[in-house]
């Protein structure tokens, strides 16, 4: 009886497993159809992968933190200085690889939007700042982005966040929303939820 019970045991970890297999993908890793006209003539799709982090709007209408943080300058400043127009806040370091993943797309998107729209990468890194955050930009030639560092990673840790976070103020200084984990901040979807800030 008892060689009985390891294979019974085996045989649910296999079926187990197989039904793992099987679930859908979650939200952060959503798969997108979209259809080009050439595409759809020739009687193909196209499959574009758009990376979606979890959007959290449990903090809408939060104020904007008070937090001093250091510009591309070295000076002091704080959210509060880019108010009369949204904010999208980036919580990154350099050793987070989602977050360093992500740059290149939150850079495109910079430039995209223009002056519409501030875009501000606030380093979390805590160890040789400026430094390391410095070289880290002179290596990845961003067009948009600046080095904003926070080296006592007061925001993340005031807000229990992890990384990468990025969060979205309107014009007043109001949170809109959070996104948490890597983005293609290039996408369709993050330039509707972008839009949702006055």
């Amino acid at each position: 009886m008892r060689p009985v019970i390891p294979l019974l045991l085996l045989a649910a970890l296999a079926i187990g497993g197989c039904d793992r297999q099987s679930q859908p993908q979650s939200q952060a890793n959503e798969t997108i159809n979209a259809s080009t006209a050439d595409a759809e003539s020739a009687g193909n799709e196209t499959v574009v992968e758009e990376v979606i982090g979890t959007l959290d709007r449990k903090h809408a209408g939060e104020t904007a933190p008070t937090i001093a943080f250091q510009n591309p300058a070295g000076a002091k400043t704080s959210l509060a200085d880019f108010r009369g127009k949204p904010v999208l806040l980036n919580l990154w370091a350099t050793w987070c690889i989602p977050c360093v993943k992500e740059m290149p797309t939150l850079d495109t998107l910079a430039e995209s939007l223009g002056d519409s729209v501030t875009v501000l990468a606030l380093s979390q890194d805590s160890k040789d700042v400026p430094a390391v955050v410095d070289s880290f930009f002179q290596k990845a030639g961003f067009k948009r982005l600046q080095p904003y560092i926070d080296s006592d990673s007061a925001f993340s840790l005031s807000m229990g966040e992890g990384l990468p976070v990025t969060i979205l103020y309107d014009s007043n200084g109001k949170e809109v929303w959070r996104m948490r984990g890597g983005m293609d901040w290039t996408g369709q979807t993050a330039r509707e939820l972008i839009a949702e800030a006055k």
